[in-house]
């Protein structure tokens, strides 16, 4: 079980939704109480300007509707004087503007150049063309504070004379505002922490049993039972804990018990050669053993909760329903061109006292031996009563010609007997022939090896066939000119090399060659015998060392051969250590080539 980290504790939840939940509430209450203040503050901001304005309008009404004469100033001047007296430290500016759009004062040191211009402002305009007041708040684009701007039209006797432009410095009420913001924050702060730490004292009181449990149930993971959960109280955590207790104690018996259970099974399986696998009631697998996973060359851990048809490749043939209800062995063919795998199947359902299917058992046994070593015994019994078969009814038609009187005729019978002959000579040889492997198959079969040296011996070999030849065929030696020794039954390898011989021969055409080779190679002589006849097919190449097996029936009869030969000297090669084979293009020749064990170091003590 993974370590439980500091943002998954059931203790820092605990503290986190305390001192959320406290958070939330002063968010809102803070909320609420600063967005209440500052509506306050902005409207007596805006009630005390416009009560000032209205005092300061009926003074510059006054101004604006005095009859003046040559000797009394100008009405800007008085405006400016009045305006400049009504400056305060929350209004910045204010302006008077007449009918014709014109400001005709300013309170405002820097604005003087404004006396005479046109306003633009459009609350102006809709001051002076609807007669109703405006305000707004902006922002100052060179200071960048907040301004309230305020407009508000001159009337008498219900016609517009003019409008007053008025510009307050609202970004004071906003500095409060934050100072009032900055000391909320500050006692927020502080009553988390102190929420906070109040938090963890009591949640120490609620999470450290549970923590003590938590503990337990990691041990009990990893196979202790042994430890206990401290009882804090008689609460209903106390009372879960004295609980948990309990189960420990009752789950430290059935884990016993189960483990005994386990060992005696899986021992069982363990040292049991044959495959076993075990499924639910609905066909899926839930165990298998590894000779089983070995058999089917499946992983154990991909296997599980697959359908046990699927995974022995019969769901095309046999549903679970079918399995289940089968009483006979299923035989399973997995065999390859290159190599022959077969399995037998049987099945076992399991069934509780009620009759109610809870699974199926599978035990499989590798059979491929068995029926290999079948298949070979009725093939050979095949091959060998047809081997003897053909001579002897070849034999029995001549014999009883000669019986009815064919001996009497002096050009038959002769004939007849030198056939008679031929055939028997003919089965003592396949006789022969199974005598040798029946020796060699025996387990006291024994080889008489010596050290020799193969090159010359190679060469009185070829000598011999090539002195007794009748054919048009020449021989070709690519030996080495050093002797080469190597241990060996020379009557056995004589035997393999005549074998290998006679058939290039046999199948050389008039006028071929027959190619002798001796190489060294990786600690092993390779010796080569090539010919040219017909070849041999690609498919039949890897069958020429089976016993009885002929590329060309008809042929090899005739010329005499048991299709033994190329068995025998398989079998007597594998014996010395080395490797036989054979390679071949049809139509053009075959070679056999195969290898002897070869110690230089033993060469030259023999030297």
């Amino acid at each position: 079980m993974k370590k439980v980290g500091l943002t998954r504790s059931i203790h820092l939840k605990f503290v986190m939704i305390y001192v959320l939940l406290i958070l939330l509430a002063m968010q809102i209450i803070g909320v609420y109480f600063v967005r209440s203040l500052e509506e306050r503050f902005v409207n007596n901001f805006k009630t005390s300007i416009q009560n000032r304005v209205e005092i300061l309008q009926y003074t510059v009404k006054e101004e604006m509707l005095k009859t003046r004469t040559d000797t009394d100033p100008k009405l800007e001047d008085d405006l400016n004087r009045i305006l400049r007296d009504s400056r305060t430290n929350d209004i910045s500016e204010i302006r008077v503007i007449n009918s014709k759009s014109r400001v005709i004062g300013t309170s405002g040191q820097n604005e003087q150049n404004l006396i005479g211009q046109a306003a633009g402002e459009k609350e102006v305009k809709r001051a002076l063309a609807l007669g109703i007041n405006h305000n707004d708040i902006y922002f100052d684009k060179k200071s960048g504070d907040r301004i309230w701007v305020f407009t508000e039209p001159i009337e008498s006797n219900n016609e517009v004379i003019g409008a007053m432009f008025v510009v307050g410095q609202i970004e004071t009420v906003y500095d409060q505002m934050n100072e009032i913001n900055a000391i909320f924050t500050r006692g927020t702060i502080i009553a988390l922490v102190i929420t906070a730490i109040l938090g963890v004292l009591l949640a120490q009181t609620i999470t450290r049993p549970i923590s003590d449990m938590r503990k337990q149930a990691l041990a009990m993971s990893k196979g202790n039972f042994s430890r206990k959960v401290k009882v804090y109280g008689y609460d209903e955590i106390g009372q879960l804990a004295i609980t948990f207790n309990n189960l420990t104690k009752r789950l430290q018996d059935s884990q016993a018990s189960t483990e005994g259970e386990r060992r005696k099974l899986s021992s069982v399986l363990s040292y049991m050669t044959d495959g076993v696998i075990a499924t639910d009631r609905k066909g899926r697998v839930i165990l298998i053993n590894d000779p089983a996973a070995n058999m089917l060359n499946v992983s154990r851990e991909t296997v599980v909760s697959q359908p046990i048809v699927s995974l022995l490749g019969i769901e095309e043939e046999f549903s679970f329903e079918d399995l289940s209800n089968t009483q006979d062995s299923i035989i399973l063919d997995y065999s390859t061109n290159e190599k022959p795998y077969i399995l037998r199947a049987n099945f076992s359902i399991i069934q509780k006292e009620t009759g109610f299917v809870n699974g199926l058992i599978t035990v499989l046994h590798d059979i491929t031996e068995q029926e290999k070593i079948d298949l070979e015994r009725r093939e050979f019994v095949a091959n060998v009563s047809h081997e003897l078969r053909t001579p002897l009814t070849t034999m029995r038609s001549y014999l009883e010609a000669l019986a009815e009187g064919a001996w009497q005729d002096e050009n038959i019978a002769p004939r007849f007997l030198d056939v008679t002959q031929n055939e028997t000579e003919r089965m003592i040889r396949l006789v022969n022939d199974l005598l040798q492997l029946s020796k060699m198959d025996s387990k006291d079969y024994r080889f008489n090896r010596d050290w020799m040296d193969f090159i010359g011996f190679f060469h009185k070999i070829i000598d011999r066939f090539e002195m007794s030849k009748n054919q048009d065929v020449r021989f070709v030696r690519i030996l080495p000119d050093q002797a080469l020794f190597v241990e060996i039954d020379q009557d056995k390898i004589t035997q393999v090399l005549d074998n290998i011989i006679s058939n290039a021969l046999k199948y050389s055409p008039e006028g071929g060659t027959i190619t002798f080779i001796v190489e060294e190679k990786n600690g092993f002589i390779e010796i080569s015998i090539s010919d040219q006849g017909l070849g041999i097919p690609k498919d039949n190449l890897g069958k020429i060392f089976e016993r009885f097996y002929r590329v060309d029936k008809a042929r090899t009869r005739q010329m005499g051969g048991t299709g033994l030969g190329l068995a025998i000297a398989k079998e007597m090669i594998t014996a010395h250590g080395g490797d036989i084979w054979a390679d071949s293009v049809e139509g053009k020749g075959t070679t056999i080539t195969f290898t002897l064990p070869y110690d230089a170091l033993q060469e030259d003590d023999w030297s």
